[in-house]
């Protein structure tokens, strides 16, 4: 297979934990220290993890930098991380404490301006612009309110920026096993040939990579059905080196 394939990591309280539809009550912690996975996960080959501040989206600013930082300083992982970023004293604390990406959702629906600055900035490699979505509209502040606008108009917003990295959520099926939208993410990535399109949401085995693969998707992040065992480490270390 060609497609990356991302491990998630969801923390909450200094833990790795998983929500049901970014649904806070409905969480369940799979580890306490968020360093043991990490290291399983590199030792299968993975390459890149998902590092998610949930506190961070709740509080409008990183909450686990300490966190990030013990992974970064004791793997060799190439990490994303997002939550809470909202300001450029934010991104650069996350960027200093390991990051090589940054994830950016609520303030390119709130301020756009900033995070088209951003891109010119800090350049697109190292930008990924966040665009969740929630009954076909983005939601913002951790999931936990609706804006009006749609993945494909907010994506389309920062093309002329040199936007090339975007993770879409369906949260709707995030954390729920039932398979991703397949056909929605390959006409996102259809229309926007010069993004890389990161599907995320309801991946329930590697039979749904395949899939995703097969469709031409680029990235795919996976989280529940890693911590159930639905997909073994097993068998990304079998798939990973034809990626």
């Amino acid at each position: 297979m060609k497609i990356t394939i991302i491990p998630a990591t969801d923390l909450i309280d200094g833990h790795c934990v998983r929500l049901t539809q970014g649904d806070y009550a409905r969480q369940t912690i799979y580890y306490r220290d968020p360093l043991e996975a990490a290291l399983r996960f590199e030792g299968a080959g993975i390459r890149r993890l998902h590092l998610v501040d949930l506190d961070g989206a709740k509080a409008s600013e990183p909450c686990n930098l300490r966190t990030l930082e013990r992974i970064a300083t004791r793997t060799s992982l190439e990490i994303q991380y997002g939550g809470g970023i909202k300001s450029r004293e934010a991104l650069h604390s996350v960027f200093d404490a390991g990051a090589r990406r940054a994830i950016c959702g609520s303030i390119a629906v709130s301020r756009p301006e900033l995070f088209a600055a951003w891109l010119a900035e800090f350049g697109p490699e190292r930008l990924i612009l966040g665009a969740d979505i929630r009954d076909g509209r983005i939601a913002v502040k951790g999931w936990l309110e609706t804006s009006p606008t749609t993945a494909d108009a907010l994506i389309r917003q920062f093309l002329p920026h040199g936007l090339e990295q975007v993770i879409c959520t369906d949260i709707s099926r995030d954390g729920m096993l039932c398979g991703p939208s397949a056909e929605f993410y390959a006409d996102l990535q259809r229309q926007f040939p010069t993004v890389e399109i990161t599907v995320s949401g309801g991946i329930s085995s590697l039979d749904d990579i395949r899939r995703l693969d097969q469709q031409q998707l680029r990235s795919v992040i996976v989280g529940k059905a890693l911590y159930e065992g639905r997909i073994t480490l097993q068998e990304l270390e079998q798939c990973l080196p034809n990626e």
